[in-house]
């Protein structure tokens, strides 16, 4: 339907032929066109590497080259979901990928489908992140952990609940544990549908992956040459605070830098000085920062760094990277907001926590999960000692009160026995509460639940192929960025102004005699655009990309 290329469909269909190459023509005015910008980055972050050796589709009219390409434009130009597609033209999507049209919103998804089925969309984001790392190995000095709680509001399954910090609420979700850069960019992520905790993750999958993977680590030669030098620093919250474990890192010289649980007394203002401290984003803040060693737990020697704010709140952090310095350290910590807004932007703009279809998948039975008796007994005691501590306080009032008139003091005797009864009693439940809370284990196996309170965990297969292209697209995006931000005076706007121009047309001409794809771009609104967007322009054509499967070269230029 809406299909001009009609013999090659039917070929397609038959058997005969397919998948159709790309043939561009002269095209004006093409909405969403400014997303063609991005492919340069997009094929530099690995949009179409080893594709070839993790995926295949059966004969038909669309590659592999076209479905991927046409999902990283979607996820730029911010369709959020493949059933967007339903609401966009599909003759004019297709202009921008050389085809008549683009599939189809079913036929899109059953495309996915196929892809995915054999399950190695996860091998090939492992790679990708492998390919990330040796390009930026600069960022995998310092690697930012954290967990990410998906909300689900499906009635597929009954997933546990976890509490979500951003609603302040206990929702059934499951938990993505991500690896970020310090500027935020990504690297893999672990999904638990079962959290067993950030420690737990860190130390039976994450910890050995990154062992295999972080590229540029010294040598062992290095390691007993310096007695104190890491393989690389992990940053994390305080959820992971734990001087053991720390210790253990620390036994295979990986280093660790946190904030501190119960950091005690506050330290004497004498003690912290005024330092330049550079941050990620490039800016030099001020900051009074003061140092100690101390001995962790009884366990590790750490340092320990504070920073003191104006209203007097002295923040302490400790980290085990003994050689690095105190204003590097203290901004490798501060910059974890860097990761919290990768999750921000990727949820409002690229639509991260969206599931990609509603299937199901089964759980080891092996796989041990909290008591739901253990939970109901946990939630009887906490009431119980809320309600205990409010009848205390109300004994308390009648108890101390000196002002009785005597001829009330025999209803003050009766209503002060009746209270101290009263919270007698209710202490007596409460113990009774605790024993049985002592008495039920924790933990139980998933098998052991009975089958009302077994679940299924969501279906990850095509999530993870989705999200690999969302962070191909979100790296490409950032990638721009940094070269906007070079003729921008306003930084902050750089992202807005990159969004703008993946939604505004552009003209696309092909030139087969001279090998050439010009893609035009209207003018912006404003100057300082306009000269931000001509020197994007020049530094993509420096680049010399092709577009895949022609052997046309992309050049971008504006209208003058």
């Amino acid at each position: 339907m809406g299909a001009t290329d009609t013999e090659g469909r039917l070929l397609a269909s038959l058997f005969r032929a397919g998948p159709a190459d790309p043939d561009f023509c002269h095209c004006l005015d093409v909405p969403n066109g400014g997303v063609l910008l991005g492919l340069p980055s997009l094929l530099s972050m690995g949009l179409l590497r080893h594709t070839d050796k993790y995926f295949q589709l059966p004969n038909g009219y669309y590659g592999i080259d076209s479905i991927f390409l046409l999902l990283a434009f979607m996820a730029l130009a911010r369709l959020k979901t493949i059933e967007s597609l339903r609401y966009c033209s599909p003759g004019e999507w297709g202009k921008l990928l050389g085809l008549d049209r683009v599939p189809e919103a079913r036929t899109l998804r059953e495309k996915v489908r196929l892809l995915t089925q054999d399950g190695k969309a996860a091998q090939w984001g492992g790679e990708l992140s492998r390919d990330w790392m040796g390009m930026f190995p600069e960022t995998t000095g310092v690697l930012y952990i954290d967990g990410h709680v998906r909300v689900y509001n499906g009635k597929q399954t009954e997933l546990p609940r976890h509490h979500v910090a951003r609603q302040k609420l206990c929702l059934r979700a499951t938990t993505d544990y991500w690896v970020n850069a310090m500027d935020g960019q990504p690297f893999f992520m672990v999904n638990k549908a079962v959290d067993p905790g950030l420690l737990t993750v860190l130390e039976e999958e994450i910890v050995p992956r990154l062992e295999q993977e972080v590229p540029y680590q010294p040598s062992l030669f290095d390691l007993e040459e310096e007695k104190f030098i890491p393989r690389f620093t992990l940053v994390f919250d305080r959820e992971g605070y734990s001087p053991g474990f720390m210790l253990r890192m620390w036994i295979k010289r990986i280093a660790c830098l946190t904030y501190r649980k119960y950091p005690g007394e506050d330290w004497q203002e004498w003690e912290f000085h005024e330092q330049k401290v550079s941050l990620v984003s490039g800016h030099i803040v001020e900051m009074k920062l003061a140092e100690r060693g101390i001995f962790l737990g009884g366990k590790l020697w750490v340092r320990e760094i504070r920073k003191l704010t104006e209203s007097g709140h002295q923040t302490a952090i400790i980290s085990t990277d003994y050689t690095r310095e105190l204003t590097t350290s203290s901004a490798a910590m501060f910059a974890r907001w860097s990761q919290e807004n990768f999750f921000k932007y990727m949820r409002e703009h690229y639509n991260l926590d969206r599931l990609i279809d509603y299937t199901t998948e089964e759980i080891p039975d092996t796989t041990k999960v909290v008591n739901p008796m253990y939970r109901e007994a946990d939630g009887d005691v906490r009431k119980q000692r809320a309600q205990l501590a409010r009848k205390r306080c109300e004994c308390n009032g009648i108890v101390l009160c000196d002002d009785i008139e005597p001829d009330k003091v025999a209803a003050y005797e009766t209503k002060k026995l009746a209270l101290q009864e009263e919270v007698e009693c209710m202490e007596q439940t409460l113990a009774d509460l605790t024993a049985c809370r002592r008495d039920t284990p924790q933990h139980v196996m998933l098998s052991d639940l009975p089958p009302e309170d077994q679940f299924r965990k969501l279906g990850m297969k095509s999530k993870y192929f989705i999200d690999t292209i969302k962070l191909i697209a979100y790296r490409a995006e950032t990638a721009m960025v940094n070269i906007v931000r070079q003729t921008m005076s306003h930084l902050d706007e750089a992202r807005s102004l990159l969004r703008s121009l993946y939604a505004t047309e552009a003209d696309i001409l092909p030139d087969y005699e001279k090998k050439k794809l010009i893609v035009r771009l209207h003018q912006p609104a404003n100057r300082c655009s306009a000269i931000t967007i001509k020197n994007l322009c020049l530094e993509l054509n420096a680049t010399r990309t092709q577009f895949p499967g022609t052997d046309l070269r992309l050049i971008y230029e504006m209208v003058s």
